[in-house]
């Protein structure tokens, strides 16, 4: 009707509950931060402000937890609506190699994508299975210190194992007499989710050595992580380089701190538009753990060749697997 596909009305619940699994994923995102804003409002100017006292003393009281490790619970992560959200595409999460839990690990997720979909799934919850795949692992997915600003939500994603994206976050986790530890980084960040287009792999990693010195100086084994399929679950408006759009979202981003990419996929009764994800299958690959010895001052040289080898260990992870899901032989992974 009118060129736009519709859900099927009464689609059966094996069906239904996977739309469910990724609405709620959005809820986190988007819904539950701006009811983290309002709430405090709402609970001061409806006179429930004892609650809002209540909640500011916990807060000041928990306020360094996403620099010190969080809390993950391994409970929540085994919500079945994170089941359901990782069957909606479906992502899978193969690996090559066993992470032994006697050593910790900087765990590098490539690309981006719109919204980091592959991250998220594989290892903030156990959608993916990877308290069975990677036993003894603890997994530390890192994000933007304004996620953790919204009452609920904050507590949510620290449940979830999420940490601050800051040094000091990271080097608390890596340099825990704790082994089993594994922090897990989307190096691209806001910029590379610009180039997150479908039939796409391009990476913005050349000029991202930060994550290889906290490898070095905590001693961290550095993993790369590639996820086939992230780029094409949304439709994002051409932006080429050297284009007003372009130039926008650039603007935007060194001013505001975060990248704004114009895109679109499905809404939750019709296939055509809305800010759901497409169906699309997911397939994310890690690749064996390269070897760090601990430097707690790495030099501009040991930075650069650590960052070249572990360039090239990712650009073979890609090769060897890239036509096993879905990437025709003669693409190449572009690394700017």
């Amino acid at each position: 009707m009118f060129g736009i596909d519709f859900s099927p009305l009464f689609a059966p619940w094996e069906e239904r509950k996977l739309l469910l699994g990724v609405v709620y994923h959005f809820i986190l995102i988007y819904t539950l931060a701006i009811v983290g804003f309002v709430l405090p409002l709402i609970l001061l100017f409806s006179f429930q402000w004892h609650i809002l006292l209540l909640y500011g003393i916990w807060y000041y009281y928990d306020r360094d937890s996403p620099k010190r490790g969080g809390y993950s619970s391994e409970w929540v992560q085994r919500w079945t609506i994170h089941k359901w959200f990782a069957d909606y595409f479906p992502v899978k999460l193969h690996k090559t190699v066993d992470l032994s839990p006697s050593h910790n690990y900087l765990i590098g997720c490539h690309p981006h994508g719109i919204i980091s979909m592959a991250a998220f799934a594989n290892f903030a919850t156990n959608g993916t299975d990877k308290y069975l795949k990677f036993p003894g692992i603890r997994f530390h997915v890192c994000t933007l210190t304004s996620n953790f600003k919204p009452m609920i939500r904050r507590e949510l994603l620290l449940l979830m194992g999420a940490i601050d994206a800051s040094r000091e976050s990271i080097e608390y986790v890596l340099n825990s007499p704790e082994t089993g530890r594994a922090v897990v980084l989307v190096v691209g960040g806001a910029e590379e989710a610009l180039d997150a287009h479908p039939g796409h792999h391009i990476l913005t990693l050349r000029s991202r050595k930060g994550f290889v010195r906290e490898a070095l100086k905590t001693g961290a084994y550095l993993v790369p992580v590639y996820s086939f399929g992230e780029n094409e679950v949304f439709e994002q408006v051409e932006n080429p380089k050297g284009s007003l759009l372009r130039q926008f979202q650039s603007w935007v981003k060194r001013f505001g701190g975060f990248s704004l990419p114009f895109f679109h996929g499905r809404g939750i009764f019709q296939l055509n538009f809305g800010y759901l994800p497409y169906r699309k299958p997911i397939d994310t690959v890690v690749g064996a753990p390269i070897p760090v010895e601990k430097v707690e001052n790495p030099t501009k040289e040991q930075i650069d060749e650590l960052h070249e080898l572990y360039v090239a260990k990712l650009n073979e992870l890609f090769e060897e697997h890239k036509q096993r899901y879905g990437v025709p032989a003669e693409t190449e992974l572009v690394i700017q």
